[in-house]
């Protein structure tokens, strides 16, 4: 932990808060920031209890520095409303955390010292790390984020990440100046989302284990809401991701591995269908020859699929970008 705040003393590590119904709670989550924290953006995102208002009328921290949306654009609006202030006051690192008291403020350098360490671009909370401690998650969000999950390691590349819709993060800005803002969803999906334009840079994401924290809170996210519209956002980042590592940036065994396994099982499983529905209509066997025709696209077809699949996961990013960038100016301004 010394050496923790040994490294904030030379960082200017900035907190992000989005705003809204957390009139309760806001005050709370404030107070127990640390001194590491040099800046404290409290997004006011048109909350109905004038969240905004009452904090600069109730908080006397001079961190504090209270940012309005006009019109309510969602937890991935206020964040990055937020992003944009911190990045104004030349911030070098980014946290966020919700106003309703699910998050310790106490665990701020844990998310911030592997980007400090040159360990990640980005770190995000796993509740799902200390498998005792999750018996207290209710159990239709530990269903929810275990399928939720699995459908953002197929979307977003990043295979070794778990808990994708937890919200406390921590961010390099040189990461963030390349965020492209207009395009990233501003509600529910924000945190998925993040991670997918994140791996359209290359940047290195790490899990920080942190304990699930329910209190009289209660959640927007429905669950079953959302499942349809998440589906849909999942197979349209899949396909762009897809599109952009394997066939825009770079080319590789893998590129070939995917389209031709999509090819063999799809010839296979409709050769064989058209010879099992011959075989029911007039009631006689299928040959062995035919079977096997059928089995064999599908069987070959499945082997370059796995063989595509392992490929993509060992493809993680594991170089931080922003010590990339870093050297990048270093070179620049020494010659």
């Amino acid at each position: 932990m010394h050496g923790s705040k040994q490294f904030s003393a030379a960082v200017k590590i900035a907190v992000v808060i989005p705003s809204y119904k957390v009139r309760a709670h806001i005050l709370n989550v404030i107070s127990a920031i640390g001194p590491e924290v040099c800046r404290i953006y409290v997004v006011d995102d048109c909350c109905p209890e004038g969240s905004g208002q009452f904090v600069e009328q109730n908080c006397t921290d001079e961190r504090v520095q209270v940012v309005r949306n006009p019109q309510n654009q969602g937890v991935g609006g206020a964040v990055m409303t937020g992003y944009q202030a911190a990045l104004a006051d030349d911030m070098d690192i980014v946290v966020k955390i919700d106003g309703d008291n699910q998050m310790d403020p106490a665990l701020i350098m844990d998310f911030v010292s592997p980007i400090i360490q040159g360990e990640a671009d980005y770190t995000k909370g796993n509740r799902f790390f200390d498998l005792e401690e999750i018996r207290a998650m209710p159990k239709i969000r530990l269903f929810g984020n275990a399928a939720l999950s699995f459908m953002t390691k197929l979307s977003s590349g990043y295979w070794d990440l778990f808990d994708p819709t937890n919200g406390y993060t921590a961010i390099h800005t040189d990461v963030i100046r390349h965020l492209p803002f207009h395009k990233i969803s501003r509600r529910y999906f924000f945190e998925t989302d993040m991670l997918f334009r994140l791996n359209t840079l290359r940047a290195v994401v790490i899990d920080i284990p942190m304990d699930a924290k329910y209190g009289d809170e209660e959640s927007n996210l429905k669950i079953s809401k959302i499942v349809g519209e998440f589906l849909v956002k999942h197979a349209r980042n899949f396909g762009k991701r897809i599109f952009y590592n394997y066939y825009l940036r770079n080319m590789s065994l893998a590129s070939l591995e995917l389209p031709l396994g999509l090819l063999l099982v799809a010839a296979g499983v409709f050769f064989g269908a058209g010879h099992w529905i011959e075989s029911a209509r007039t009631n006689t066997p299928t040959p062995a020859g035919s079977v096997m025709l059928a089995a064999l696209p599908i069987i070959i077809g499945t082997q370059f699929l796995l063989a595509f699949l392992g490929y993509d996961i060992s493809s993680t990013p594991k170089r931080p970008i922003h010590l990339l960038k870093k050297r990048s100016r270093s070179t620049r301004q020494g010659q």
